[in-house]
């Protein structure tokens, strides 16, 4: 049998390189539309789209989303490890329910978690971190200050304006839970539809930025405490409502 010539080694080679392109390529596809199902659904559960423990079918999801089967179910099987959906054997997927024990227990870890972080960004505070918070605060500022707030917009000024208050945390471990226990109260805040009119959360508000200004560790944790504490008070009353209604 004839030794292969230079040139059939190099197509040889280059068929190789080629199918293995190819292979990355529709590998990254996949995680593209898997990643873009991820963060569409996990949007849509945490703002209310699909209520507490509403069935996700594939079906229906395929047809809303345009996206195929199997990107979905990775999707959903991420979300289920983060708490927002719940697999169910052969029966498929439901958004996770809500309840006052959830709720008690987000709430705690919040508070520390969220204290920790803020902690150690005001240890590390900077000319740039206070612009951050100041720049973030004014946003905030001008959604509060409306008669008649746009609730969406107020959740993310208010989301820019906790982010900006921690921004000097370099916890990549403390960032990546507050995320999830902020986003799981963000869905209690959203399911509930809480009327914001008995209280002063323009004020509480004031209060954090001040003490964080101040560079008042001690005083910031206690106001982003009360703050945390006062917004499930009024979230177990609303829920309390509806279940007696």
């Amino acid at each position: 049998m004839p030794d292969p010539t230079p040139d059939s080694r190099a197509n040889a080679l280059t068929s190789a390189h080629s199918s293995m392109v190819t292979a990355t390529d529709a590998a990254t596809g996949h995680r593209t539309l898997s990643d873009q199902a991820y963060a569409r659904l996990r949007r849509d559960v945490i703002q209310g789209a699909f209520m507490p423990g509403a069935k996700l079918g594939i079906e229906q999801l395929r047809a809303a989303y345009a996206v195929g089967a199997t990107p979905l179910r990775e999707a959903l099987h991420r979300l289920s490890a983060e708490g927002f959906v719940v697999v169910e054997g052969q029966r498929g997927f439901r958004v996770a329910n809500i309840s006052a024990r959830e709720l008690r227990e987000l709430t705690e870890l919040r508070i520390v978690i969220e204290g920790l972080a803020l902690r150690e960004s005001v240890e590390r505070a900077t000319d740039d971190w206070e612009s951050r918070v100041v720049a973030a605060f004014h946003h905030l500022q001008k959604v509060e200050k409306q008669a008649e707030p746009d609730p969406v917009l107020w959740e993310a000024r208010n989301n820019e304006f906790h982010l900006a208050l921690i921004s000097q945390c370099e916890s990549r471990w403390l960032m990546r839970i507050y995320t999830l226990l902020y986003d799981q109260h963000r869905r209690y805040r959203i399911a509930a539809r809480v009327d914001r009119g008995d209280r002063d959360i323009h004020g509480e508000h004031v209060a954090m930025m001040e003490a964080a200004l101040a560079r008042d560790i001690d005083g910031l944790l206690t106001t982003h405490e009360a703050h945390i504490r006062n917004t499930v008070r009024s979230l177990e009353r609303r829920f309390c409502f509806e279940q007696s209604a």
